[in-house]
């Protein structure tokens, strides 16, 4: 049964914007998020004034000082004043969130036409700001004194992973898992050389990605920079709709299943390599949707690091737990594979302004459906998955997207 068959009506994105990501110092969150939202209503076709609420994701946590931007929107037109507008917090899922909040008001019947925005400012700060920043989103780790911040967090991941599967084939104990991650970083900077939006265009080569070295140092052994996605600023935005404007640029696109899952917060209570409740909201949208991964032409996930979007493999089913070097060895998640991951180069080469991210992938995979992708383009991709995570597999969220 799909969203639609289940709820009595579509929800549709129907426009889009999407910024440059990278050190936009010439930016503000405003002049962000005025942007983007300026495009996405021009290319859905319609007015401001018929925007009946907005939702944007953003996580702050203390890198801006301007902690309430949820009216900045209504900077883009006058006609926007006194509409509804609501910031949506959920770590690095925050984009998502706020796209699920959306989608959860048309399924209510309270608004018609919602305006999803997700940005982020980062650059700007310093780098302990926004290491204890991130930091915030992990129940051991807030408040506390890292050199390694987040990447060290996923560094355990990857230890528990090597310890328990080796490279990731099964296999246990002591393995070579530093050359799994470095392909997938290679493949996802190839990647980012199409998209126009990324802030890293440039194919590293998987030597280079493997190998400690001066541009390429350990930063939390196994993760070296090359495993780790970059500070970013940027934005991006969609309206969502129950019906598309005649006037829109391109085709809408469908939501066809959504799912949402969230696991508990102290690491004790976590297998460290199940990532349970990221499986859990594959498959809630899969199910919601009326489809297999088999069904799926492309996916979007959160390659935060490439520790994670290995294990996205294994949670998504594309393998087994513990064999996720497959989808790699077997070259199906190369943009020429049987499921590509990440075309347009994931976090990890496009960039991860947090609060955008969520948002970010479901313009990427509009964009791939409705052919309209540019170098990053697909052959005729009709139906698409986006994956985005909060924390260490704490807040999931997944979108299974159709061409109409």
């Amino acid at each position: 049964m799909s969203l639609k068959e289940q709820f009595g009506k579509d929800v549709l994105l129907t426009g889009w914007g999407h910024s440059r990501f990278g050190k936009l110092t010439d930016e503000t969150l405003e002049s962000l998020i005025v942007q983007v939202a300026t495009e996405a209503i021009s290319s859905a076709g319609i007015e401001a004034g018929q925007i009946d609420e907005i939702y944007l994701g953003q996580f702050n946590s203390g890198m801006m000082p301007l902690a309430f931007p949820s009216s900045l929107a209504l900077q883009v037109s006058p006609d926007l004043a006194n509409v509804a507008a609501t910031r949506v917090e959920n770590a690095c899922a925050s984009g998502s969130a706020a796209f699920q909040q959306g989608t959860k008001s048309l399924l209510a019947g309270t608004a018609k036409t919602v305006l999803v925005i997700g940005a982020e400012k980062m650059t700007h700060a310093g780098a302990d700001v926004v290491g204890a920043a991130l930091l915030g989103a992990d129940y051991d780790m807030a408040g506390q004194t890292s050199t390694t911040g987040f990447t060290g967090l996923f560094a355990d991941v990857a230890k528990h992973y090597e310890k328990r599967f080796g490279r990731g084939d099964g296999q246990s104990g002591p393995g070579k898992l530093g050359d799994v991650l470095g392909t997938i970083a290679a493949k996802n900077h190839r990647n980012g050389v199409d998209n126009p939006y990324a802030q890293l265009r440039k194919d590293l080569g998987e030597d280079f990605c493997r190998t400690v070295s001066d541009k390429n140092p350990m930063v939390a052994d196994p993760l070296r920079r090359t495993d780790c996605s970059p500070v970013s600023d940027g934005a991006a935005a969609v309206v969502i709709s129950t019906s598309p404007s005649s006037s829109a640029a391109t085709s809408p696109v469908r939501l066809a299943g959504f799912g949402h899952a969230n696991d508990f917060f102290p690491a004790e209570r976590r297998d460290p390599t199940a990532f349970a409740a990221t499986r859990v909201s594959w498959q809630r949208a899969l199910a919601m949707a009326g489809v297999g991964l088999g069904d799926l032409d492309f996916a979007e996930v959160h390659d935060c690091f490439t520790i994670a979007e290995l294990l996205m493999y294994e949670a998504m089913g594309l393998t087994e737990p513990g064999h996720g070097a497959r989808a790699l060895d077997e070259g199906w998640v190369f943009k020429d594979g049987k499921l590509p991951v990440n075309v347009s180069g994931g976090l990890k080469a496009k960039g991860h302004p947090v609060g955008a991210t969520g948002v970010s992938q479901h313009v990427i995979a509009a964009m791939q459906l409705t052919g309209t992708a540019g170098g990053m383009q697909l052959a005729n991709p009709r139906r698409a998955a986006v994956q985005n995570m909060g924390g260490v597999g704490i807040a999931n969220y997944v979108s299974v997207l159709e061409a109409v």
